[in-house]
């Protein structure tokens, strides 16, 4: 575990922009009350079952075709970390706190798509499908994703609770037990549903966190 998390922070170094700014020294999470910041690589864990939101290189067979978005059950897959950016346009840059109810977007690690959301539907409950879609010079507003804190927390930490909404259409971010049984054999179903339920809370896991940038 500590050489992924070396080779994540090597990658953080080497592959993120820091055209805001010096590079801070970035850190491992091992405890709670981390703050979460611009830049910050992590997984998204879904509260009731544990599963980690994933992706890979792997077309949804029908909706929109694009690239997969599922729950996967491992801890140490790499296909399970997002980089934490900034709506485009707006003066938040790396190493900013994330208040609640800021839009955020999440870029898949890997690929370089981004945590997407639209109105097709979902393949197994058909709700609304999310997947990954565009890269480093392509992305809309199907992108944007609002930090949604439970409870009485203003910015976002390790331990808290969170929904994510997506803007376009107003569908929170959700998964449950509906697993597929071939291509994604043993992973379970992301999709978007527009009522808050049990289903939609999801809390920062692993990752690689960069500190609070201080106002000069």
């Amino acid at each position: 575990m500590a050489i992924g998390f070396f080779g994540l922070a090597l990658f953080l170094f080497l592959g993120l922009d820091f055209d805001q700014g010096s590079p801070s020294p970035a850190y491992a999470a091992s405890s709670e009350g981390v703050e979460i910041t611009y830049g910050t690589v992590l997984k998204l864990m879904h509260e009731k079952t544990k599963f980690r939101l994933h992706s890979h290189d792997v077309p949804y067979g029908s909706g929109s075709g694009q690239q997969s978005v599922t729950g996967f059950s491992g801890v140490d897959d790499s296909n399970s970390y997002w980089i934490v950016r900034p709506q485009p346009g707006t003066s938040a840059k790396q190493g900013d706190p994330i208040k609640s109810g800021t839009i955020i977007r999440l870029q898949h690690m890997r690929t370089r798509k981004w945590l997407h959301s639209h109105l097709h539907a979902s393949p197994m409950s058909g709700n609304l499908e999310v997947s990954c879609f565009g890269g480093e010079t392509e992305s809309d507003t199907g992108d944007y994703w609002r930090l949604m804190i439970e409870g009485t927390g203003k910015t976002w930490k390790q331990e808290q609770r969170i929904r994510l909404q997506h803007v376009d259409t107003s569908g929170y971010l959700h998964s449950h037990d509906k697993k597929y049984q071939r291509i994604a054999g043993g992973q379970q179903e992301v999709c978007g549903v527009r009522e808050k339920r049990p289903d939609n809370i999801w809390l920062a896991a692993e990752g690689v966190y960069l500190p609070v940038t201080e106002s000069k």
